[in-house]
């Protein structure tokens, strides 16, 4: 195994745009083009149907109680980045606080949820997974919640899908991502 990329390397490539992915064990760095994001303020939509289920509340919400599993679980994918050498990295950046996970249990266990990197204003998202109906687009729902208590300004997706489209998501040139990513760190600390 490879080792894990140090916090210190991983959180600066965030702070100028860079993520990291793994393909057959080799760390490959990227900053697309165009950038998906997620808004954070009333742009951010909840699709009907998942009104209805947020209703129902078919979850129990925990936030960091089971950050490996979780990205463990987003790793399960046929074809993934999320390797023991990534998985390795990012807890360690979980265990000094910067890495977090949205978690969706229910009396079966874990099933769905979402993990990601907080520095500044910004959020980024890396993976997320559903086991049951829903799970994912509701810990997407309760991140925004979250982020939007912590006065956060940027929810970084990486690249936009039709999933995420549907809360609102969309594409931004590099240099405007820049510039979104220059305001959420202008406070030039972590917020807690």
């Amino acid at each position: 195994m490879n080792q894990p990329i140090p916090p210190q390397i991983l959180l600066g490539a965030y702070a100028q745009g860079v993520f990291p992915m793994s393909d057959d064990g080799e760390i490959s760095w990227f900053s697309p083009v165009m950038r998906g994001v997620i808004p954070l303020d009333d742009r951010f939509r909840i699709p009907k149907g998942l009104r209805r289920a947020l209703k129902k509340q078919p979850f129990e919400i925990r936030m960091d109680t089971a950050f490996k599993e979780v990205m463990e679980a987003c790793a399960e994918r046929d074809e993934t980045w999320i390797d023991d050498n990534i998985i390795a990295s990012y807890v360690m950046l979980f265990k000094l606080g910067w890495a977090h996970s949205i978690e969706c249990w229910d009396e079966d266990g874990l099933q769905g949820g979402l993990y990601g990197v907080r520095l500044g204003r910004a959020f980024f998202g890396e993976s997320m997974f559903s086991r049951k109906t829903d799970a994912s687009k509701i810990a997407l729902v309760h991140l925004v919640e979250w982020l939007r208590e912590k006065g956060s300004i940027l929810l970084d997706t990486q690249w936009m899908t039709d999933h995420l489209r549907q809360f609102g998501g969309y594409e931004v040139p590099r240099a405007e991502y820049l510039a979104m990513l220059d305001e959420a760190f202008q406070r030039g600390e972590r917020e807690t």
